[in-house]
């Protein structure tokens, strides 16, 4: 069963950090192209930031020196470190996962910016 397993949500202050993580298994089954986006409340879906299979890297404007999109490749699993966090960054937050032609998406994971 190849699963994509988003963990790493919570309740934050603002001007926080937390780190997202995005594990695909099994081991066979790795973190190609990937894509973090978020839903806000009454709001689209968003693209976050995004990862190339190369390693390139890319952010939303309200992403960029904040938040740093990355990738283990021994761990198979990708990450969102997110910084200095602002109540607008509230959403769930969803990893999507590019492989073998195919798009893999994990089930979200709840982050809350509040004081």
């Amino acid at each position: 069963q190849v699963q994509l397993v988003e963990s790493g949500g919570g309740l934050v202050q603002p001007g926080g950090s937390l780190t997202l993580s995005c594990k695909a298994s099994p081991s066979q089954f790795k973190i190609g192209a990937l894509t973090w986006f978020r839903q806000a409340p009454g709001r689209e879906r968003e693209l976050v930031a995004h990862i190339t299979s190369g390693g390139v890297t890319g952010y939303a404007d309200s992403a960029k020196g904040r938040f740093t999109i990355s990738r283990d490749s021994t761990e198979n699993t990708a990450y969102l470190q997110m910084n200095r966090l602002q109540p607008e960054d509230t959403g769930i937050y969803y990893c999507r996962n590019q492989y073998f032609g195919r798009d893999y998406w994990g089930q979200g994971t709840q982050v809350t910016v509040s004081s």
